[in-house]
């Protein structure tokens, strides 16, 4: 029997250990799509607790104080740090065989090198300890810490990206990066938009009447993201829509908009999806990397959103449908040679095989991987998810071509999330080699561990 979370944590055979240890473990961390704020980064912010640190803005663990019986006071509301952590260290061993309970004590372990395990009795002291600690470093210094390299923020059109440029002026260890998420622009049907749109003529200095106009602002935000060292974007969507896309339409329905009118379902899924063509040609123009977040349904809970807002901790798996529209969108961009390099990710594992398949509808040789399909993501980023995603890429594509893990987290404490994706990584390719289904070639199969851990994005996205 292993001890838990011992040097051979989810590494289950000699090969294995040799994979993760001699490759894996050396390679450096970019993490290219995060939720990170840029100005805890630009700013060095210093935390002023684990729990600052820890449970702020992770809706993850939120969840799970919720679900065992913790009151909202504790999780988001007005209790003290200690009090909330507290609660947090009550919850840990309830979330047994979650992926939480893995990554919790992973993550005491690596930033901390406190091994105990989290609960209520041993609160108080990994508390105390952990606090010492971060009253040293800077959230950079804990991105040092896991030798990371480079991230990707998320960010608004509207941004004045001003903390990335104050952080590029100065030489770091890490670089940060931002990526262009412009949900916003076409969300038309969303309670907020014509306030959205003024933030967006304030930040482009021009006024957007028409849908011309709206390509133009995008196109101008997109310019300035480019200056400022962007080569990301990223779109969140439940699903694309199998509609016409018409810019004559468009217009129409833009029109109508801001006259006050109504507009119909099917007139706001025409505007999205014209609008998101248009925004991708931008990326193909520009060489950027477009990414598709496609199958969460968000905000399931009114009353929650109503007295905590988005993002929370109130979304799950959707069961949209998902090909034939997508197969439609990038098919159109292929059609003109406009489509720039993709990553899909579903969160609905029912479409890992139509994923991995469709990527392969649109690799035209041009580059090596161009169509990705992504790691597996949010629900789906544990030891299951991630297996069944690396075997369905492996059956169907070229697992050797794959761009590898992200965070896709809010917290500076989530980048072991990285290092339990190459545990599950050379585990799989380990126990291969030990059923003699993969040839005991270390240098084959340790190339194939950097590559994936590392070099297919360094390359693919051209940092």
């Amino acid at each position: 029997m292993k001890p838990f979370l011992s040097d051979n944590f989810l590494l289950n055979t000699k090969t294995a250990e040799q994979l993760y240890f001699e490759h894996a473990s050396k390679m450096p961390i970019i993490d290219y799509h995060n939720h990170l704020p840029p100005k805890e980064i630009a700013g060095g912010r210093v935390f002023a607790s684990l729990t600052a640190a820890w449970l702020e803005g992770d809706h993850y663990k939120w969840r799970a104080m919720r679900t065992n019986g913790v009151n909202e006071q504790f999780v988001t509301g007005d209790a003290s740090d200690w009090e909330k952590f507290e609660k947090w260290a009550e919850t840990v061993p309830y979330t047994l065989r979650n992926p939480l309970y893995h990554w919790s004590h992973l993550e005491l372990k690596r930033y901390f090198g406190i091994s105990t395990i989290l609960n209520a009795n041993t609160a108080r002291e990994i508390y105390d300890e952990a606090n010492a600690q971060l009253a040293k470093i800077s959230a950079p210094g804990l991105l040092e810490k896991m030798n990371v390299e480079l991230v990707c923020t998320t960010d608004d059109p509207i941004d004045s990206l001003e903390y990335h440029q104050q952080w590029s002026q100065v030489k770091n260890r890490v670089k940060m990066l931002p990526a262009f998420r412009p949900d916003k622009i076409y969300a038309i049907d969303i309670d907020g938009y014509s306030d959205y749109l003024q933030k967006l003529e304030v930040a482009v200095g021009s006024s957007i009447n028409t849908f011309d106009d709206l390509l133009a602002a995008a196109q101008d935000r997109i310019d300035f993201f480019h200056k400022n060292g962007a080569s990301v974007s990223d779109h969140g969507l439940e699903q694309l829509y199998d509609v016409e896309y018409s810019a004559k339409r468009s217009e129409e329905i833009f029109k109508k908009y801001k006259e006050g009118k109504a507009i119909t379902e099917e007139e706001v899924q025409i505007f999205k999806m014209t609008t998101l063509l248009e925004l991708s040609k931008m990326y193909h123009a520009n060489g950027w990397v477009q990414q598709f977040h496609l199958g969460a349904i968000r905000n399931n809970s009114a009353r929650m959103m109503r007295e905590l807002g988005p993002d929370t901790g109130f979304d799950s798996i959707g069961d949209f449908s998902q090909v034939r529209a997508l197969s439609k969108f990038l098919g159109e961009l292929d059609s003109h040679d406009q489509l720039t390099k993709t990553i899909l990710y579903n969160l609905n594992p029912r479409d890992n095989e139509a994923f991995a398949t469709m990527i392969g509808n649109f690799n035209d040789g041009s580059v090596a991987g161009k169509i990705q399909w992504g790691s597996a993501w949010w629900f789906l980023d544990q030891k299951d998810g991630m297996e069944k995603q690396l075997n369905a890429l492996s059956n169907m594509g070229l697992l050797s071509r794959f761009v590898g893990m992200l965070t896709d987290s809010r917290s500076f404490l989530s980048f072991p999330r990285h290092e339990y994706f190459r545990r599950i990584l050379c585990n799989l390719i380990g126990q291969d080699v030990e059923n003699g289904e993969l040839p005991a070639d270390m240098d084959l199969l340790g190339k194939l561990v950097e590559d994936i851990s590392y070099y297919n994005n360094k390359n693919y996205f051209g940092f």
